[in-house]
């Protein structure tokens, strides 16, 4: 509730004007957020328990509408407070900031625990027995763990615009 898409859904409904909350949504879903909006502002009139209702609709819908834009789903307005964990706060600590130097650091060296982390695995595995099935399907998930977390993190290093590129190139693998 105490996110940027929220604030500007609760900015709009204030100051009845839809524009700052479009900006959070593709324009193929504008239609129906100015539907519900039109709606919430109609109804807001008819008393604080109608207000809250009306709100709660519009917040709902300009959310779910968001996170479709963004390939992601909806999963229901989040208490505000909520623990975002490191990344979400550093990187916008970097926007207001004007530095990404934070951000930076954070990634870099989250990256470099989680490879040192199933790189080892993959080596404490890899030489087993070879009649040893059980010790060889553990070397082959450490094997496959270890890949996919590089080939995950270098496709979204690397990928534009919410990483549909790299979305294509692991649905080919």
């Amino acid at each position: 509730m105490d996110g940027p898409v929220v604030k500007a859904g609760q900015k709009a409904l204030e100051t009845n004007d839809l524009d700052a909350a479009l900006i959070w949504i593709k324009p193929e879903a504008e239609a129906e957020l100015r539907a519900v909006f039109k709606q919430a502002v109609s109804v807001r009139k008819l008393g604080s328990d109608a207000r809250a209702l009306a709100d709660r609709m519009f917040l709902e819908t300009l959310v779910r509408l968001h996170r479709a834009g963004e390939g992601e789903p909806y999963t229901g307005l989040k208490p505000a407070g909520t623990d975002l964990g490191a990344a979400i706060p550093a990187a916008d600590r970097a926007i207001q900031s004007g530095s990404p130097r934070e951000v930076s650091q954070l990634l870099v060296a989250t990256v470099q625990r989680g490879v040192d982390q199933k790189f080892r695995r993959v080596m404490a595995t890899r030489k087993f027995k070879p009649h040893d099935v059980a010790a060889g399907r553990e070397y082959v998930e450490s094997y496959v763990t270890f890949l996919h977390f590089v080939e995950r993190v270098f496709d979204d290093a690397t990928a534009t615009a919410h990483g549909h590129e790299a979305e294509a190139a692991r649905e080919a693998h």
